[in-house]
């Protein structure tokens, strides 16, 4: 794989509205970053959620068939890497610039909330179509190379770095636009009611009593170039489980593979990573494969912890969240994410890894940040600091 870099990240979560809180919550970090849902689910019983409270820019009238939260909570990310993107620009051109993002909701809770009036004021079909995000971000920015959406569920964003790195190695592009924004909606929110795979409080992942998932909020996005920059992907691993629609594989082949392959792309052993961002949804499926896939690579011998109870389960948006605050892992000096278990206590029954108890420092400057979604879409991501 030929490695490519991230130049400038902006993100926008229950952690932060921009890079700059989010680094601060993660250096003193809060018990959790959700809140409970101001809107109830369809039985009236509140859940919480990662729900971004800051104010989000408007998306201008030019673009009104594009207005929907999805891209609102895209142009916070994009505000604060723009002036980063405009030297781009001048340097290597419009026609040069690439966009690919992923989300799994795009603007459908603009489409369901449309269906309950006779007239929606200010609704347009555009606005939930899951191409939407890179057709508007494109527009908007009036940037003209490759430009398009992923939507595999929960690998969306994840897979949209793989994408980036290989518009760059084919030379289509000199810059990748990579993100990826995902927003609460009823229609999410009750689905995964319906699975009874939402946590009555706050997630808790490879915790004895973890009932589920707290769905979250957000927006990342990278600049990805082949030109060096402060953070580094080294390699990237993909795989299909084709084992169910919604439950992994229970012996977490798939996510073995991918992660196997990031390593084998990047020509690294398991012992040279320093942390592993895991998945870790807090569903009793999930987070048995994730443990027996990663104990068998690595073994208790590297840290590894989920971010899920800071920020919620962004579900599309993970991906590049996730590989976001993996790159502030590496580019500032913050503890590793904590894996707490005030809830309840650690689920002795997993298999052994190092789930991060303390505020442990990251000892080797490398990065692996697991995606798993629906139907068995694996990806891992193999991040480092630019040596």
């Amino acid at each position: 794989m030929t490695p490519c870099y991230i130049q400038a990240v902006g993100l926008v979560n229950a952690l932060g509205a921009d890079i700059q809180q989010v680094t601060q919550s993660l250096r003193h970090p809060p018990a959790h970053g959700l809140s409970r849902h101001a809107q109830p689910l369809h039985d009236g019983r509140w859940v919480m959620v990662g729900a971004v409270q800051a104010e989000l820019p408007e998306v201008p009238a030019a673009f009104s068939e594009h207005a929907s939260r999805n891209n609102r909570l895209l142009l916070a990310a994009l505000a604060q890497i723009r002036e980063a993107l405009e030297g781009w620009r001048a340097r290597v051109g419009s026609e040069r610039i690439a966009i690919v993002l992923g989300t799994s909701t795009s603007g459908i809770d603009e489409g369901t909330r449309a269906l309950g009036a006779t007239a929606p004021d200010h609704y347009h079909y555009t606005q939930q179509e899951l191409g939407s995000p890179a057709m508007f971000l494109a527009a908007y920015l009036g940037v003209t190379g490759p430009a398009y959406t992923l939507s595999t569920a929960c690998s969306s964003s994840a897979r949209a770095f793989i994408s980036g790195q290989r518009l760059l190695a084919a030379d289509l592009a000199d810059v990748v636009l990579i993100g990826g924004a995902d927003s609460l909606c009823g229609l999410t929110l009750n689905g995964f009611y319906s699975l009874e795979s939402l946590s009555a409080d706050i997630c808790s992942p490879f915790a004895a009593g973890r009932d589920g998932i707290n769905i979250g909020e957000a927006a990342a996005l990278c600049l990805l170039t082949r030109e060096p920059g402060p953070v580094v992907l080294l390699g990237a691993g993909e795989s299909s489980d084709a084992h169910h629609v919604s439950a992994p594989h229970p012996e977490g082949v798939g996510a073995e593979v991918a992660m196997g392959m990031a390593l084998q792309q990047a020509g690294m052993t398991p012992e040279q990573v320093g942390y592993i961002n895991l998945h870790g949804t807090g569903t009793r499926l999930n987070d048995a494969m994730e443990a027996k896939a990663v104990h068998r690579l690595f073994g208790d011998r590297v840290p590894c912890s989920s971010t899920k109870p800071l920020t919620g389960h962004t579900l599309g948006a993970a991906g590049a969240t996730e590989a976001a605050l993996a790159y502030l892992l590496l580019t500032e000096e913050l503890p590793l994410p904590e894996q707490s278990f005030a809830l309840y206590p650690r689920d002795e029954s997993l298999a052994p890894i190092w789930l991060v108890s303390g505020r442990d420092s990251l000892q080797r400057p490398v990065v692996l940040s697991n995606s798993f979604a629906f139907g068995g879409n694996n990806v891992s991501l193999l991040l480092a600091r630019r040596g």
